[in-house]
């Protein structure tokens, strides 16, 4: 799955960078009206000419999600020198294989990264300092990078040195089916969460399935449960616990209150019975197959539903307590890195430019991977036809951005988090062997084991 990724240069929370020109979701974050550090230089020797020998780029992608493999091919057609040898794994593998795989002789020049903290602790990333000036990615607005820069041996997030590109800004929500909102009555995305709630217990009255979401090998569950927590209260204090912040704790009134919705979701039978046993591709079918009024996830799902759903479904951003709450929603990168032992790593960095500056790039980047672009902001955002899911999920990145609204996943707060805690726990919590106050101490809990290593 998608981690997002959101950095910070202030102790404050920094997650609400306005939407630039272009019309970019606030993915990057830096406290107001601050800048990030410089990039710094470490001095080797580059190169922005691809050349026309044969090269193999290794890379290394998650599973389920084909903007990666659609933009290799695309490369390779336009450059016929370069191939790409991809392997896929499903997002908690990814997890726990990076830094094996990146540290042995076979390491992938390009990487679908987890979380970037620990790698660059354990020097398994390419510092791309010297690339972001070879290549001009000044030119680049400095909020889509800041949440991709960590000081010397990864010690501060949002400041110091480049390790990550994206391929693709997303932005999450709520998908919903147009046939049976019908049914239930909505006219209208829901303003509030307790208008959202109403929808889930007509669906269940009518028969339908409110929420189709994945809980298998990865915690979907957390989509909406982030999405909860996001609006219960001030998302700063999770925030600084992403980040690593002294004394952040998971243990805030948002996240019990977040924990115990998601409990009685369940046990209200809004969620799938066997939610544990689907995967995310599982999820992904049984939606498409009319069966759930709404599914949490993000925009990189546009393109494929708008192709297998055509006209039948809708997307909006999860709402707050009160219509007046300001969007807030999970949005970041998909990061992508370069193997400090990458043997192509001026090919991987130009491949990185390629997709944020190719006129045919961007557009995969929008119809295939349902993302903003990204790249220099005077780059115009390709056209998408209106009407599509699509031009929702671009809406709602705008919007986001409009409220300054973007957070990082709690999956990004450690290397582990996410498998370790975050994922079993959650599994636990909807089959009623865990309650909310356990929750939240057992990732708060695992949080603490893995600093303290």
């Amino acid at each position: 799955m998608r981690e997002l990724s959101t950095r910070f240069t202030r102790r404050r929370l920094a997650l609400m960078v306005p939407l630039l020109a272009v019309g970019l979701t606030a993915t990057a974050c830096s406290a107001p009206g601050s800048e990030p550090t410089a990039p710094e230089d470490s001095g080797a020797p580059v190169s922005t000419e691809l050349g026309t020998d044969p090269i193999t780029l290794e890379m290394y992608a998650e599973t389920g999600f084909p903007l990666a493999k659609a933009l290799a091919d695309e490369f390779t057609k336009q450059h016929p020198n370069v191939t790409f040898n991809i392997r896929e794994d499903q997002f908690t593998v990814i997890v726990e294989n990076a830094p094996r795989v990146l540290a042995s002789d076979n390491a992938p020049d390009i990487i679908r990264l987890p979380t970037m903290v620990d790698l660059v602790k354990d020097g398994l990333l390419k510092n791309l300092d010297p690339y972001f000036d070879a290549h001009g990615w000044d030119k680049f607005p400095a909020s889509q990078l800041v949440q991709l820069r960590l000081t010397e041996g990864g010690a501060e997030r949002g400041s110091g040195s480049l390790y990550g590109m994206g391929l693709g800004y997303s932005v999450t929500g709520v998908f919903y089916n147009k046939k049976q909102a019908e049914q239930v009555g909505m006219t209208q995305p829901p303003t509030t969460i307790a208008e959202f709630e109403d929808l889930l217990a007509k669906a269940k009255s009518a028969d339908l399935q409110p929420i189709m979401q994945f809980n298998k090998n990865t915690a979907g569950i957390n989509f909406p449960y982030q999405a909860l927590q996001n609006q219960f209260g001030d998302p700063a204090p999770i925030a600084d616990w992403i980040f690593q912040k002294p004394g952040a704790t998971f243990d805030t009134p948002a996240s019990l209150k977040a924990a115990q919705t998601i409990e009685k979701w369940a046990k209200a039978g809004y969620f799938p019975k066997d939610a544990n046993a689907i995967d995310y591709t599982a999820m992904m079918g049984e939606f498409q197959k009319g069966n759930g009024l709404f599914m949490f996830n993000g925009d990189w799902e546009s393109a494929n539903l708008d192709k297998n759903m055509a006209g039948d479904v809708g997307f909006f951003l999860f709402p707050g307590e009160t219509a007046e709450a300001k969007n807030v929603a999970m949005s970041a990168p998909n990061t992508f890195g370069v193997g400090a032992r990458a043997k192509n790593a001026d090919a991987a960095a130009f491949f990185l430019n390629w997709v944020h500056t190719n006129d045919k790039a961007r557009e995969i980047s929008v119809n295939v991977g349902g993302s903003h672009p990204g790249g220099p902001a005077e780059l115009a955002l390709p056209p998408v036809t209106e009407g599509t899911v699509l031009a929702e999920t671009l809406k709602a990145s705008q919007q986001l951005g409009a409220d300054n609204g973007a957070v990082d996943f709690t999956a990004n707060a450690t290397g582990g988090i996410f498998a370790a805690a975050i994922t079993p726990e959650m599994q636990k919590l909807i089959a009623g062997q865990q309650n909310p106050e356990g929750y939240v101490k057992a990732v708060q809990a695992e949080y603490e084991k893995e600093l303290s290593r």
